[in-house]
Order: structure tokens, then sequence, then C-alpha cells
């Protein structure tokens, strides 16, 4: 639409300006968000135990034609690695973006200083509150995959006091620490359920690493299983089992900290792919526009997409499968329902098709939404 990219190359004159405000202004949104969802909230009742979390990863953004600092990216493709930054809703729920770099199509998955400035920009669209894991313990996690085992991005998340769960990369000689680790000290890995995996197990190796490097307070934490026929093994493999590893700041002890849990918990960073796949959906599968600066307007505007989409099913839908729905399936069911247009005593009135099969469930969120307006506060 040539008005809206008149308006985005606009905006891109200072893009810099444009996207502080825009940050500005979707961050007092979460606030009120957050504030009005109550219990449906992803910071309702969080603490060191149950924290926070904002998961952060990589994606890339296939260019097809020629546009400003697309390049030759890791997986011989040709465009821009942006890094994103996403708060998990947990498993009742989808998640909503706090943050997202775009970047060259060459830039590094685990370069330090890109992290610490996306992770800077998701605090900063916390509630205040949030915002300085060490308010209530710890109560904000970082969870990323092995990009995220730098020196550098730990000693800075420690000395945030932030909880972090980081994938790591075990050394060579993996198979022989496996071996000294007597089998009482090895516990049955959790499903998605939070029921016993056949198959696979869990153990803690910090005491059998140097990691006088790392931060204080770091724990390495293991995980072996059987992989699926024809899997290729790795040099870290042991006894025909797939083995990989997690770091992670939170201490043993209480609930929710065995070592099965805690790897369980990292594991389900794996919805931040789902979180990407929705942000693709909603305008993220192709940049647009010429200019870099161009291309980051349009990123917080997907960011605002994915926002709209993720609060409309907090407020509306907290209890119903909805919640989790995706955008394909958001368009099809809800956002196709046909309607009419009437104007009664100065108001604009939709009436909606009363033959669609949806249509009792899009007026059950507006009339939830429009409780929740009303209340004070």
């Amino acid at each position: 639409d040539p008005t809206i990219s008149r308006l985005i190359s606009s905006l891109a004159g200072d893009a810099d300006r444009a996207v502080a405000a825009i940050d500005a202004a979707r961050a007092a949104a979460r606030r009120m968000v957050w504030r009005r969802a109550g219990a449906a909230a992803p910071d309702h009742e969080i603490d060191h135990r149950r924290p926070l979390v904002v998961d952060v990863d990589a994606t890339l953004v296939t260019a097809h034609s020629e546009k400003e600092q697309a390049a030759p990216t890791f997986k011989r493709g040709y465009g821009h690695h942006p890094l994103t930054a996403f708060v998990d809703h947990g498993q009742d729920g989808t998640g909503e973006p706090v943050g997202m770099l775009l970047r060259r199509g060459n830039a590094g998955s685990n370069t330090a200083a890109d992290h610490i400035t996306l992770i800077r920009s998701a605090l900063r669209q916390l509630p205040a509150d949030n915002q300085r894991g060490h308010r209530s313990g710890r109560s904000v996690l970082i969870r990323i995959d092995g990009a995220g085992s730098t020196h550098e991005l730990l000693d800075w998340l420690t000395a945030r006091r932030l909880s972090y769960s980081v994938g790591f990369g075990l050394p060579d000689h993996t198979p022989e620490l496996l071996k000294k680790i007597p089998e009482g000290a090895w516990s049955p890995a959790l499903d998605a359920e939070g029921e016993i995996r056949d198959g696979a197990w869990v153990t803690e190796l910090t005491g059998l690493l140097n990691l006088s490097r790392w931060p204080a307070g770091m724990r390495v934490i293991a995980r072996v299983e059987r992989p699926h026929p024809g899997a290729q093994l790795r040099i870290t493999d042991h006894d025909g089992n797939r083995v990989t590893a997690f770091a992670t700041n939170t201490g043993p002890g209480g609930p929710g900290a065995q070592i099965a849990q805690l790897e369980l918990r990292h594991r389900r960073r794996a919805r931040c792919e789902d979180r990407i796949r929705a942000a693709k959906d909603t305008g993220l599968q192709n940049l647009p526009l010429h200019g870099f600066d161009q291309n980051r307007i349009w990123c917080a505007i997907v960011q605002l997409a994915c926002e709209l989409l993720a609060w409309t099913q907090m407020l509306g839908y907290p209890e119903h499968p909805a919640r989790r729905w995706e955008p394909k399936r958001l368009r099809l069911r809800l956002f196709a329902t046909a309607a009419g247009l009437a104007r009664h005593a100065r108001v604009l009135v939709a009436h909606l098709a009363t033959g669609h099969p949806w249509t009792a469930l899009v007026l059950a969120g507006r009339a939830a939404i429009a409780d929740l307006l009303a209340r004070p506060g």
C-alpha cells in the first residue's frame, strides 16, 4: 500500500526515535493489559521458583531481492538474521514479543553483544516491578539455546541477578565423565506433561567439569536419551545415547527445582519456535522494504500485531482453547466472521452473521474484554 510505505519511510528518517516511541507505547499498553488480565497475566504470582520466562532465539528471514544489509546466511540462504525475545505464556497460552533486533544475514548466532542489547530492550518492555530480576529473588528467567552459553552474556546476566537457562556445549571427553557417575545419581526425565519419559535420564555434571571461568553458582545438567532410529550419533554421545546439556543458576531445593523439573523447564524453550512461526504468519516471513531502517519499523509493526493477538486471547479467552490458537486458526475461525456495519445514535455497530459457527465465541470474547476495560483500575 503506497500510504503505508510512505508512512514507514517517513518514520525511518529517524528510526531510533520512532522505534523508541513505539516501544514506549507498547510497554505502557503491556502494563495495562497485564494488570487487567489478573490471574491470566504471565507475571501473576511469579517468584524465583515460578519465574516470568523470556525466551531468546534467532531466526532467518529470506530476502528474494536486494535489500540493505541482506547477506548470505549460515544455512546458505540470503537475507537477514533477526534476534527475537518472547514472554512465554506457559502451556495454557501462547506468548508475546518483547524485543526484535534486526541484523545482517551473516550476523553471528552467539554474539554476546547482540544478546545483551536485545535482553536490555526486552526488560524495558516488562512492567517496572519485573525489570530487575532481584526484585523478588530472580523472578525473571532468560531462556536461550546453546547460542547463549558465552562468558560475556552469562556474566552480564549474573550481574543483573537474572535467572538463566541456556544450552551448554559439553567437552569431547564427556563419555569418560559419564562413566564416573554412579547409577543412583541418574533420575528419569519428564515428558511434556510432567510424567516420567521412558528411555531418558538426567543428572548433574557440575562437580565433574572445570567451571572456574564461569559465573559462580552455575550448574550444568545433562540429559541422555535413546535417539530415534537412523539418527546420526555425535562424538559426545555415550553408549548409543544422545547427550545434551544446559546451564542454569537456579539452585537446588524447593518445589520445581529437582533436576528433572529444571530440564523440562529448559526443554520448553522450544515453544519459542512456535512464537517465531506465528510472527512469520503475522508479517515477519519477508521484509517488504529496501532500507534497513524501514524494515526495522516493519519489525516493530510485526511486534504490535503479535501483541494485539496475544492480548486479545489473554483477555478475551483466558480459559478457552482459543487462547492457544495460532494466527492462521484465529483468522479462519474468528477474524473471518461475516458482519454488516450499521449506524445507530452516532455509533457504528457491527452485526455479526448469526449463522457463522464461531459468532458466539467472537461475542463472548468481546464481552469479556469490554467487562475488563469497564472495571476501575
